[in-house]
């Protein structure tokens, strides 16, 4: 059997933010038609590690269906190391033989599906003429968010800080769209600092004792998840605001079919709440692979 191997350099040069933002936004779509299989992650975390090890399995039916798995060990640390606290890989199985066809660098995948949801999520909620984008956290979601951005608003101005509260404030204040992209576990925005119509797209905390969003400002906005299961089981800032899924306008997929409006006034605060989803790591290692075969990358061995 023969397997196709993908490093970082390879997925990296593969999987541009453009194609991704496509992906993803297209896989949300089936997600919410009921065309694809999404469990709830299973997250491993010893006592005695600095990290923990996430399983994300997800399944896409059909006559080219596919069983896909993103691995995934998490270390907080590890930008210190000059290392993305996201290390593992993604394992693309055949759907009607199980035979593993693909192993790719989960690093990336991760990188830029994230922030393509993101963008998507920009693209469907955010107010038009949207330009002022404030991403807080200038690790690597900081800095991939920032080029999702601006390939979905009309020359942006970014304003990339970190989670230094004054210099957060001042980027905040006046922005149309706010990018939380930290590993803080405690709010890094706080309501006050919002304009009237921002919309907000929470990324960093995805752990049920981690949460980026003060309770004030989830219960001033209309809010917006990936899947309503991942955010009810694992979203700190649902679960520490004691929120329930009453509170859930829609999942994003819905409003791309049209079964939610989105957005409904100028002045309204919208917040997507991103916790990260096996379909999406499916849908882009699929595209990866594909541009892959295409152009000849990669290291076919025997496995």
């Amino acid at each position: 059997m023969s397997l196709l191997v993908l490093s970082e350099h390879d997925v990296e040069r593969l999987l541009t933010m453009d194609g991704c933002i496509e992906a993803m936004a297209d896989v949300l779509a089936s997600l919410a038609r009921g065309e694809l299989f999404q469990p709830l992650r299973f997250v491993v975390r010893p006592p005695d590690a600095g990290g923990l090890m996430g399983f994300m399995p997800a399944h896409r039916g059909g006559p080219n269906g596919t069983f896909s798995l993103k691995e995934i060990v998490v270390v907080p640390d590890n930008p210190a190391r000059g290392l993305d606290a996201h290390q593992g890989a993604v394992l693309l199985h055949d759907g009607e033989t199980g035979e593993l066809r693909a192993l790719l660098n989960a690093s990336p995948i991760t990188a830029i599906r994230t922030a393509a949801v993101s963008a998507v999520a920009t693209r469907a909620l955010a107010r038009p003429g949207s330009r002022v984008v404030a991403i807080l956290g200038t690790g690597v979601q900081g800095k991939a968010h920032a080029a999702a951005m601006r390939a979905v608003l009309d020359e942006p101005e970014i304003r990339l800080v970190g989670r230094d509260v004054a210099e957060a404030e001042e980027a905040v204040r006046g922005a149309d769209v706010v990018c939380t992209c930290t590993t803080s576990r405690e709010p890094v925005l706080e309501l006050e600092w919002l304009r009237p119509g921002a919309h907000v797209n929470a990324v960093g905390s995805s752990v049920p004792t981690s949460r980026e969003l003060d309770e004030p400002t989830m219960r001033a906005a209309t809010l917006f998840v990936d899947r309503r299961e991942s955010a009810l089981n694992e979203s700190g800032e649902l679960l520490q605001a004691g929120l329930g899924e009453e509170r859930i306008a829609a999942e994003l997929g819905e409003v791309l079919t049209g079964a939610h409006p989105g957005r409904t006034r100028d002045d309204e605060l919208t917040i997507f709440k991103s916790l990260g989803l096996g379909v999406e790591d499916l849908a882009a290692a699929e595209l990866v692979v594909r541009r892959a075969r295409e152009q000849g990358a990669g290291a076919e061995v025997e496995f």
